[in-house]
């Protein structure tokens, strides 16, 4: 599976655990399946932890049914890993490694009402089709624009664009 990161990797002093995640990368032409997140104004990949015991298939397709509302995934085919540390917010760690399995999906039939955990539904998070250019622009504009933003915003602008260049044949830089 391809390296996903472009910028150094950054070792964290102190305590760290690792957590594994899956993101899922559904293409329709130019448009792109995303979580916008009204507390982050932001646009993410659909995704999530994988709990223990599971393989990163089962845990992109819970994750998908619970954040999409999608059942019928066809294809889980393997794009990329992208690997990132970020200081933990609880006193158990000082640091997080988070290492994301990014796969190409493909989904078809319809799509149930998404179940988002309590911490989503109160960040206002809902699935939406927009073109990934679209997507680009407005997370590039918003780290841009403050210095209070979302952790997850340079690792997404980063897979997006990384999705556009590969498989959309874009052109854009980092």
């Amino acid at each position: 599976m391809q390296i996903l990161n472009i910028h150094p990797a950054i070792q964290p002093q102190g305590s760290c655990f690792t957590r594994i995640t899956t993101r899922a990368i559904v293409l329709q032409g130019d448009n792109i399946l995303l979580l916008y997140t009204a507390r982050y104004d932001d646009y993410t990949l659909p995704g999530g932890g994988a709990d223990e015991g599971e393989s990163l298939e089962q845990a992109l397709q819970r994750e998908l049914t619970e954040e999409t509302g999608a059942h019928s995934i066809l294809r889980f085919e393997p794009f990329g890993k992208y690997e990132e540390y970020r200081p933990w917010y609880k006193p158990d760690f000082d640091n997080i490694h988070i290492v994301s399995y990014c796969y190409l999906c493909d989904i078809c039939g319809q799509f149930s009402e998404p179940e988002m955990e309590h911490y989503e539904a109160l960040n206002g998070m809902k699935p939406v089709w927009m073109g990934i250019d679209e997507a680009i622009a407005h997370n590039q504009a918003k780290l841009d624009a403050t210095d209070n933003k979302g952790l997850s915003l340079e690792r997404e602008l980063i897979l997006l664009k990384q999705i556009a260049n590969q498989l959309l044949d874009k052109k854009y830089t980092f």
